[in-house]
């Protein structure tokens, strides 16, 4: 970890000399840096592709944001934990935008599962840092809503919302409670359901780089 930045991170090669955008992108519970090598080697050769290592370890090369225990109730997660990643991730993505000189409007957070949850959580009380979100089989915090920034704040973000319809570990109503809070918080976003279980197919993974283009390119 550089002396610049709050967290371990792997970044897409070759890295662009003067990159035009900024992807930070999240990987999901029990899993690492490498987890998303696939999805960033699609994004665009002039864009900045960053996959941060997440800052609580699990276990023999797995990593998550928070930790968290699924139960017949629900997913049980440690608040204090996801608070406190939420807090790491708004400083990193601000010490990639200096270091790197790259613009909130041309930066998009987003990851899988857990990684989708954060980058939620950080465009949605910080909309100011992004212009945009993915959530790629994740969901938004019903304990992220002390956070979040009013509908005035919010009216430039763009967001991205995909996951499986026969998702066994965050049942397809996540998708549908999140399409709903972005509608009533005026996010513009776009949703996308899949005949998939929990993961990123190729046709989520092709609309997700859609929008992306979408919003880095300014359209």
């Amino acid at each position: 970890m550089s002396a610049h930045f709050d967290l371990t991170f792997l970044s897409k090669q070759p890295q662009p000399a003067n990159p035009k955008a900024l992807v930070v992108l999240l990987h999901g519970v029990g899993g690492c840096e490498t987890n998303l090598v696939d999805l960033a080697a699609a994004i665009s050769p002039e864009t900045l592709v960053v996959m941060p290592r997440g800052p609580m370890t699990l276990g023999a090369g797995q990593y998550g944001w928070f930790r968290v225990n699924f139960t017949s109730a629900g997913p049980l997660i440690v608040e204090t934990e996801a608070e406190q990643s939420r807090q790491t991730l708004l400083r990193f993505v601000a010490q990639l935008q200096s270091v790197y000189s790259i613009a909130p409007r041309k930066t998009v957070i987003a990851g899988f599962s857990q990684g989708g949850i954060l980058s939620a959580s950080v465009a949605l009380s910080a909309p100011e840092l992004v212009a945009g979100f993915g959530v790629l089989s994740g969901r938004i915090l019903p304990e992220l809503e002390p956070h979040v920034a009013d509908k005035a704040r919010l009216k430039n973000l763009h967001a991205f919302i995909g996951h499986g319809e026969y998702d066994s570990k965050l049942p397809v109503m996540w998708a549908q409670r999140s399409d709903q809070l972005l509608s009533d918080l005026g996010v513009a976003h776009l949703t996308r359901l899949y005949p998939i279980d929990h993961g990123i197919s190729a046709e989520m993974q092709a609309d997700f780089l859609s929008w992306l283009q979408s919003i880095t390119s300014g359209v």
